[in-house]
């Protein structure tokens, strides 16, 4: 199986923004801890990052060509104004599962909408990096 993790804007910057609402595990910590769950359940894994709106949708298009079974993603602000990721996602057609560390729903109120949501078959909130693996499980067992 091969999953793609892909992570949006300030993403990178884990461990030093908002920490009381991020924690202080870094990004490298969440990719490390995302390769080695993996690496253990022979899962190929391929992480990234960007805080490019245009990178973003390039990921999720070559992950078609790359015959990639599932995608993570967090697309961090860009949940909230990017219909091209949307649209990126339902062009590929590869079963997706969206996850955002903290609990959006409780924040502020633009917070409230998600694009991608309107493709993903399933919504990970508020569980940290825990998430993820949550995601990654979920996308295994399809």
């Amino acid at each position: 199986m091969r999953i793609l993790v892909l992570n949006g804007p300030n993403l990178n910057m884990l461990g030093i923004r908002e920490p009381d609402i991020y924690g202080k595990d870094t990004y490298s910590d969440l990719v490390n801890l995302i390769e080695e769950y993996c690496k253990n359940k022979g899962i190929e894994v391929k992480c990234l990052q960007s805080n490019h709106e245009g990178d973003l949708v390039d990921y999720i298009q070559q992950a078609f060509f790359d015959k990639t079974d599932g995608i993570v993603i967090n697309p961090g602000a860009y949940t909230h104004t990017s219909v091209a990721l949307l649209d990126a996602l339902k062009a590929v057609s590869i079963p997706a599962v969206e996850v955002h560390i903290s609990k959006v729903n409780e924040r502020e109120s633009f917070r409230q909408i998600s694009y991608v949501s309107y493709y993903c078959s399933k919504t990970i909130t508020g569980k940290g990096f825990d998430g993820y693996i949550e995601a990654i499980d979920y996308l295994a067992a399809l």
